[in-house]
């Protein structure tokens, strides 16, 4: 089998197609032909030696895959070759709380993504495919689209009526913002990018700001809404929290998950967010019942995930490049086979 590895923190470039053998599954596990992968910000910094020495060499990349079951190992019931599955990012997170046990094999870092043409899966961390998505758009769930659930509905527990504020355009802002509409929320949304703004007018953003222009989004958001927005989708860091903080109202939450805007232009606001009663909540992917919880709400409500742009397997380094340049509007995808 052909996979991509990554010997060393040498940067995009350095990303090897090398050839294994194909593994076979043990008791509990589950041989997967992948067929579709997408990238993640956290692969960018994998590949890129963001994570220090904390990070396993060699790796092979990439967090989010959706295949076929290939074959079942002894005991494996639930599962047969020819099934669609998604892979969950933590594979021993099967449900209920997180703890350092649940969350330490976690795809494309502690242990070896999905960037192969086969993998071994626990049973137990494999979800079926919903029938009305692609493999390709199943590829992005795992990581952003978990991400985004878990932020909205699960910590978030977002109610109809409430509001929701989104930044961006990546994968896990997109994904938070078809889950909002979903859960019946009104979404207002930032881009800096006029053209994304009409698409994410398109979507159903409810309100979008231009956050080059309107630098005080949070205080317009405020404005907006009379008291601020009930949850803040925070992916910017600690670059953009002063105004998250601004735009959320007394006793809100905001869904701490990014790190893209770099450092805050002036003192972080932590005596407002203190005053005001606010949930600085930490958001990180999250477990297979929320992968399967996901799966379940877009099959209801048939909601398709955005995917910018399909590469060939053999073009994944210009996959990481693209996805480098902060262009993509929704998820970058890799079509293995």
């Amino acid at each position: 089998m052909r996979c991509y590895e990554l010997q060393g923190p040498g940067g995009i470039d350095a990303l090897a197609l090398v050839d294994k053998p194909v593994p076979q599954p043990g008791r509990g596990e589950v041989l997967v032909r992948l067929t579709a992968a997408s990238l993640n910000y956290r692969d960018l910094l994998t590949v890129k030696g963001g994570y220090g020495s904390r990070q396993k060499f060699p790796l092979v990349p990439l967090s989010d895959g959706a295949g076929v079951v290939e074959a079942v190992g002894e005991s494996v019931t639930a599962l047969a070759p020819g099934d669609r599955i998604i892979g969950s990012f933590f594979e021993s997170w099967i449900g209920g709380e997180p703890s350092e046990a649940r969350m330490r094999a976690a795809l494309g870092g502690a242990v070896d993504g999905t960037l192969t043409e086969y993998r071994i899966f626990p049973a137990h961390a494999l979800v079926r495919t919903p029938a009305h998505l692609t493999d390709i758009e199943a590829a992005t769930l795992p990581c952003a689209g978990v991400t985004a659930w878990s932020a909205v509905v699960k910590l978030g527990g977002i109610r109809p009526g409430q509001t929701v504020l989104t930044q961006g355009t990546g994968g896990v802002s997109i994904a938070a913002l078809q889950i909002a509409k979903m859960a019946g929320a009104r979404v207002i949304a930032t881009s800096s990018s006029e053209a994304k703004i009409e698409r994410l007018k398109a979507m159903g953003a409810d309100v979008v700001m231009n956050y080059r222009t309107t630098t005080d989004w949070g205080r317009k958001a405020r404005e907006i809404t009379g008291q601020g927005v009930d949850l803040v989708v925070e992916v910017g860091g600690v670059g953009t929290l002063n105004e998250s903080i601004r735009a959320t109202r007394i006793g809100g939450t905001i869904a701490f998950i990014g790190v893209l805007a770099g450092a805050p232009a002036s003192e972080l606001r932590l005596p407002l967010m203190v005053m005001q009663q606010q949930r600085l909540q930490g958001v990180t992917v999250g477990s297979v019942e929320d992968l399967q919880a996901l799966a379940n709400a877009l099959a209801l409500h048939q909601v398709k995930p955005v995917v910018d742009r399909v590469f060939p397997f053999t073009g994944a380094r210009e996959a990481f490049h693209y996805m480098s340049s902060g262009t993509h509007f929704g998820k970058v995808a890799i079509a293995i086979g």
